[in-house]
């Protein structure tokens, strides 16, 4: 198992969060018995997009809840108030060391290490813009010295670990061993606010299998019961942009019961999602399932492309025109509607049509094929080591097509207007703002239980000048099998739905935010 589960996975992540000063660490006692972390609000604008992180995931791939007390008086559990950074990232602020140093934290169920930067990261610019670990200020502080490195699929940080107590709201953590962050090796995080990054995953995950902070928190004795949950708010008149409960959950932040379902993985949250609908109609590829993740480092929803591109043209939202993908619609459009009526089975089609051949089992476009026997050469065009992608993505959205008993000619017209709505890796796929209340809802199947997102719970709305811009939450990941299909379920599904993370009995659960 490799320390991060990233390997194979591309997708966009907005990770973005705001710093805030030493002194401003939140930590109250509630009368429930909870503890909580607030979330701040700002208005988004398009230059503060582009200077967000965009860290792939591509390193994670290679690597019944109990009787709840909801009785709060009696539950020991920690809430930590989170901030939200532009309905895309939530963080909250964490201390370390005696006294404690405060920093700013993604608290992020798709990781599992705690890092910050350290006062020796003098080489790297990110880090003269972010709070800095100081060891030499902390009594309870312990050497360990020994170099890390954690991958992202964007770059990676390096560092070394260290030992110190962690305060986490008014919950104490001793003898944490963390990253202090020296090096940087990605351009990304100089545009981003927060200091670092609070795990949440699972210990098999970290690297060096260093003992993430939750686990900690029980196996000391601090929290009552083997679990966390997420509220994220994104009212955007609130201050409040949220809450993380360890130990328990917060029952004024949702409404009916929570959904269970079990992780299909015994090292991260991964469940079983079912079929993904668009108003009611199928948008076919998962009907008989797909993995999920649940990871709130994850800002959007990330899923395969031939079912983005689905949600993209029925949203309208205006993407990225891959002239690729037209040009072999329009050459072997009618080669797959003849194959497909013909009864040929459609993952065979790509490569009797000559643009997908097999290798070890695996179909690759010969175009791919020849590039990397050629790692080197020049003038290779991305286009055409995408054609058996583009191929393979047509024959499916035919057959989903057919399968409504649509006509030939609607069905190419169909095909052409998913190609020009293919999303962008690094763009933006915009929406009318004024049509938002005709959009459909999306649905999401988990649990056999429907659970629909609205036009404005998965659509960023985004201030540029004295204009308003909106943005489709629905961005692409293309993971092959045995891993994928995958969809990542971020924080626009986690703000539409309170999330408990029940570790005690692996597995998640999901109820209707209040």
């Amino acid at each position: 198992m490799e320390n991060y589960m990233s390997m194979g996975i591309k997708f966009l992540l907005l990770a973005i969060c705001i710093w805030s000063l030493p002194d401003s660490l939140v930590s109250t006692n509630s009368s429930d018995g909870l503890f909580r972390i607030a979330l701040k609000k700002r208005s988004l604008d398009l230059k503060d997009i582009n200077a967000a992180r965009i860290t792939s995931r591509e390193d994670l791939l290679r690597r019944d809840l109990g009787h709840y007390n909801s009785n709060f008086n009696d539950l020991e559990a920690n809430i930590v108030y989170l901030k939200n950074y532009f309905d895309t990232q939530y963080y909250g602020e964490i201390g370390i060391g005696t006294p404690w140093q405060s920093f700013t934290v993604v608290f992020d169920t798709g990781s599992s290490h705690l890092w910050v930067p350290s006062s020796k990261c003098i080489f790297s610019i990110a880090c003269y813009l972010h709070s800095k670990y100081r060891a030499r200020l902390s009594s309870t502080y312990t050497k360990i010295g020994k170099h890390c490195k954690i991958p992202y699929g964007s770059g990676y940080i390096s560092g070394f670990f260290s030992q110190d107590d962690v305060r986490v709201g008014d919950l104490l953590v001793r003898n944490q061993v963390f990253s202090e962050v020296t090096g940087e090796g990605f351009f990304t995080f100089l545009g981003t606010e927060f200091d670092g990054i609070l795990g949440l995953g699972f210990r098999e995950m970290a690297v060096g299998l260093v003992t993430p902070v939750w686990y900690n928190m029980f196996e000391q004795h601090r929290i009552s019961q083997k679990m966390f949950s997420f509220w994220l708010n994104r009212d955007p008149t609130s201050r409040l942009g949220g809450e993380v409960v360890f130990g328990g959950l917060d029952w004024r932040h949702f409404r009916g019961d929570h959904t269970y379902v079990p992780l299909t993985r015994n090292d991260y949250w991964q469940i079983e999602m079912g079929d993904i609908l668009i108003e009611n109609e199928s948008t076919g590829l998962c009907k008989y399932g797909c993995a999920a993740i649940i990871d709130s480092g994850t800002s959007l929803l990330a899923g395969p492309t031939a079912v983005v591109a689905q949600i993209n043209h029925a949203i309208g939202a205006a993407g990225f025109i891959n002239m690729e993908c037209k040009s072999v619609a329009l050459k072997y459009g009618n080669m797959i509607w003849e194959y497909l009526i013909e009864g040929i089975r459609p993952e065979i089609i790509c490569v009797d049509l000559g643009l997908c051949i097999y290798n070890e089992t695996r179909r690759v476009s010969p175009n791919i094929a020849s590039m990397v026997q050629n790692q080197t050469q020049e003038g290779s065009s991305v286009g055409e080591s995408a054609f058996c992608t583009f191929c393979e993505m047509i024959v499916f959205w035919v057959q989903v097509q057919l399968k409504q008993q649509k006509a030939q000619e609607k069905v190419y017209k169909y095909v052409d207007e998913l190609c020009e709505m293919l999303p962008n890796p690094l763009g933006k796929s915009f929406i009318n703002c004024d049509k938002m209340a005709a959009m459909p809802y999306i649905s999401l199947t988990i649990g056999n239980k429907s659970f629909p997102l609205s036009p404005e719970q998965y659509t960023l709305v985004v201030e540029e000048g004295h204009t308003t811009v909106c943005l489709s939450g629905f961005v692409p990941l293309d993971v092959p099998t045995p891993q994928g299909p995958l969809w990542v379920l971020g924080d626009i599904f986690l703000a539409a739905y309170h999330t408990v993370f029940d570790f005690a009995n692996m597995r998640v659960g999901f109820a209707k935010a209040a």
